[in-house]
């Protein structure tokens, strides 16, 4: 099949939708603690969905990861260790800075690490992108989309420092700027190991190729070891929370304080939704990413664009952004515009190093 850049980019978008909005169903969670129904709804998207799909969509799965050199096994499962750190702290900047402003700050810094680092790992960052037109295109849009997200923050900043501690709370209810700063910063910079683990499993791509897995799906195996390296950070940071709070009795219906019992059946539905959305944005990833050629590595900076594109939308659903000014919301616009340009822009990059391989 010949790749498409332009399928590709609509592909990392809907993984950007899937990833912008799997945190909306935890907000009909009632009356669980955080750790209860991070963990309920990482267990789905760390363990049950990578493994279902791969075995859905792949070729002997099993067989296939029985043959991986053993570094193209470890490496993503300790890259998704790494990973699993920035996703913690992702469930956090989720509560203390909101959608839309928390989105800016940790994708911002995925996206200038998890699309720099792997070409300059793999040595050929000079090939791909210094020495070519595409490369030179696809730096330029790289650019683009750093602005872009230095726009948005800059507005959520603003926003930040024009409302009252009443109006911030009202909006985001555990509203921390200085700790969700540093949080985010945090989880940015381990959030883009994630990539770094999809290009350690490449060999395992191939030989699922070679299973006759086809070429959108190739890439499934190899998510089922890098979440599972995100399945341990997490399993045992909410361990550790769950034994400290004392917290089991939730998962039974129980409370701490003796108030009302929360809906059960409501609580894991939610949560197995929030995780399975959230697996989705790697799956429609490395459906993109098939589909961008040899410049691949550019997949995460769209990937990371779109997540605060419409992460961005879904702050100002819900209202998040109600007690700013106009200036301060036509400058979040603003920057949601510079990433959009900034997608067509990689992707005309891409489109134009398979047409002419320069």
């Amino acid at each position: 099949m010949t790749p498409n850049p332009l399928i590709g980019v609509l592909y990392h978008w809907l993984g950007g939708l899937a990833s912008a909005s799997f945190y909306v169903p935890y907000k009909g969670v009632k009356r669980w603690s955080w750790e209860i129904y991070w963990l309920t709804g990482g267990i789905f998207s760390w363990l049950i969905a990578p493994w279902f799909f791969a075995s859905l969509q792949t070729q002997d799965l099993l067989g296939v990861l029985g043959r991986a050199p053993g570094a193209a096994k470890y490496w993503p499962v300790f890259f998704g260790l790494l990973w699993g750190f920035g996703g913690l702290g992702y469930g956090l900047v989720m509560r203390y800075l909101g959608l839309s402003l928390g989105m800016a700050v940790v994708l911002g810094l995925c996206t200038v690490f998890g699309t720099l680092i792997p070409p300059l790992f793999q040595g050929d960052f000079h090939e791909k992108l210094l020495a070519t037109t595409s490369g030179n295109i696809v730096l330029l849009g790289l650019f683009l989309t750093l602005v872009g997200i230095v726009i948005v923050a800059v507005a959520g900043a603003k926003k930040d420092a024009m409302l009252t501690p009443e109006q911030k709370q009202a909006a985001v209810a555990e509203f921390d700027f200085r700790k969700g700063i540093v949080v985010a910063i945090f989880a940015g910079i381990m959030s883009a190991c994630f990539a770094f683990g999809l290009a350690a499993g490449e060999p395992i791509k191939a030989l699922s190729a070679a299973a006759g897995t086809g070429p959108l799906w190739t890439g499934l195996p190899v998510l089922c070891l890098v979440m599972f390296g995100g399945l341990i950070t997490n399993g045992i940071w909410c361990a550790f929370l769950i034994l400290k709070n004392r917290t089991a009795g939730e998962w039974l219906g129980r409370t701490r304080n003796g108030g009302a019992r929360p809906p059960l059946l409501p609580n894991f539905l939610f949560s197995a939704l929030a995780g399975t959305t959230w697996y989705f944005q790697f799956f429609f990833y490395t459906m993109g990413e098939s589909q961008m050629g040899r410049l691949g590595f550019s997949s995460w900076t769209l990937h990371m664009a779109s997540i605060i594109i419409f992460g961005t939308c879904w702050g100002f659903a819900f209202r998040e952004w109600k007690d700013a000014g106009p200036k301060v919301k036509a400058i979040v616009w603003g920057g949601i515009a510079m990433l959009i340009i900034a997608t067509v822009v990689i992707g005309y990059g891409n489109k134009l190093a398979l047409a002419t391989g320069a």
